[in-house]
């Protein structure tokens, strides 16, 4: 059985991916199209999918004449049920969601203490 893959963007915390990494599951960079991280993001297809998406709202968010819109991540997160984990500490999460409130239920806005528990709830 293939181990089970999560897809991360530039930035992620080091420490979450090598607990990742220990219990099993293999880490995969993932660029936004911009910062050239890893396989672009549009890229995600029903062969070529992660198990689930890190990052943080920033490697999404970007201005309206941006190429990639966070609806389009979105839309392929939802499209391949693909779960998305936004790290945001707790008392910037209104604030975040605000700057995209149309999210799919796959997105999680979460405190960088929740991330590793939720993460590992839905690789289980």
């Amino acid at each position: 059985m293939a181990r089970k893959s999560v897809g991360y963007f530039e930035g992620t915390d080091s420490l979450l991916l090598t607990s990742l990494i220990c219990a099993g599951y293999d880490t995969l960079p993932v660029s936004n199209g911009v910062d050239h991280h890893g396989k672009n993001v549009r890229r995600i297809n029903q062969q070529e999918k992660y198990d689930i998406l890190i990052g943080y709202p920033h490697k999404l968010y970007a201005p309206v004449e941006y190429d990639l819109p966070y609806q389009e991540v979105f839309h392929i997160c939802r499209t391949y049920s693909i779960p998305v984990l936004l790290e945001v500490p707790e008392e910037l999460k209104e604030a975040a969601e605000r700057l995209m409130p149309d999210r799919p239920d796959v997105v999680e806005f979460l405190d960088p203490s929740e991330i590793l528990t939720r993460a590992l709830e839905l690789l289980a």
